[in-house]
């Protein structure tokens, strides 16, 4: 996703929508004025940054506090296009600017993902602002405002596990499975080492690998498994061909050799190793989380 914000950065902003068409209801379908509002809600604004939270992305618009929101779910995509280009079968979405240039479009096989506005409203430290449905999701580790410090108190504070904890978007946000896999194998931690009995230069540390695993995605093109996941290019990214846990299953681990192991975890995987990351010893604690 963030490789997806940083394209749109490049090739969007500053530039001044004249035309949005809305081609299949599902892609507006939280925008409950209908597809005539949205459009005309939309001529005639510049957009003015490219911004990120988690999975969600939005675009502020210039001359009110509104901004376009983008949620890709499952398969979907913001490509950059020649206003020429074939529309292909899984077009949802339009936008043509006033420049006469390259089109921005919204593709969904599944029709999971969508486009709608939002009202854009203060962050709770006062920093910047955030569309206000997903002001309950965190920033992450790639935000100039993320509080290390902050993070690391609060998940002490927790009996829970550490992936858990990671993988939990009001504590800190943009870390999928794969991500959080590989950062911890960065850190030898296991999965579910308890959070309250992980010391502070350790949880620190876990933050600083998060931030690597993050650069060295963005640096190949981010993630992807799936012909879908793509940039506004419509390019794939590289850095599955550069993991050292997930999807590794039966492979040496790139440190010591043993081989990768990986257990069901909440109907997904976790990949690890089991000597660099070992299984933590049992308890059950009063919420039966076992550690």
């Amino acid at each position: 996703m963030e490789t997806v914000r940083l394209g749109l950065q490049r090739w969007v902003v500053g530039r001044t929508i004249d035309t949005f068409d809305l081609l299949h209801p599902r892609a507006g379908r939280r925008h409950l004025p209908g597809a005539a509002d949205f459009a005309a809600r939309l001529a005639g604004r510049t957009i003015s940054s490219a911004q990120r939270r988690g999975k969600y992305l939005w675009l502020p618009l210039d001359g009110g506090p509104d901004c376009l929101i983008a949620h890709l779910g499952m398969s979907g995509q913001l490509l950059v296009l020649a206003a020429d280009a074939d529309d292909g079968p899984h077009l949802r979405a339009r936008f043509s600017f006033a420049d006469a240039g390259q089109q921005l479009r919204f593709v969904d096989q599944r029709t999971f993902g969508g486009l709608h506005l939002d009202k854009l409203v203060p962050t709770v430290d006062g920093a910047d602002t955030v569309p206000s449905g997903i002001a309950h999701i965190a920033r992450d580790p790639l935000d100039p405002q993320f509080d290390d410090e902050g993070w690391v108190r609060r998940v002490r504070g927790r009996h829970t596990t550490i992936k858990r904890a990671l993988l939990d978007q009001s504590s800190i946000s943009g870390v999928g499975n794969i991500y959080a896999d590989e950062a911890l194998w960065a850190a030898r931690l296991h999965g579910d080492r308890p959070t309250d009995r992980l010391s502070r230069p350790t949880l620190r540390s876990l933050v600083s690998q998060l931030r690597t695993v993050f650069g060295d995605a963005l640096a190949a093109g981010g993630t992807s498994f799936d012909s879908l996941y793509v940039n506004v290019n419509g390019q794939s990214g590289y850095f599955d061909r550069s993991l050292n846990a997930y999807g590794r299953v039966g492979q040496a681990c790139p440190r010591c050799g043993s081989p990768i192991s990986r257990v069901a975890w909440m109907n997904r995987s976790s990949y690890f190793c089991p000597v660099c990351q070992p299984v933590p010893r049992r308890r059950t604690g009063a919420d039966g989380v076992r550690g």
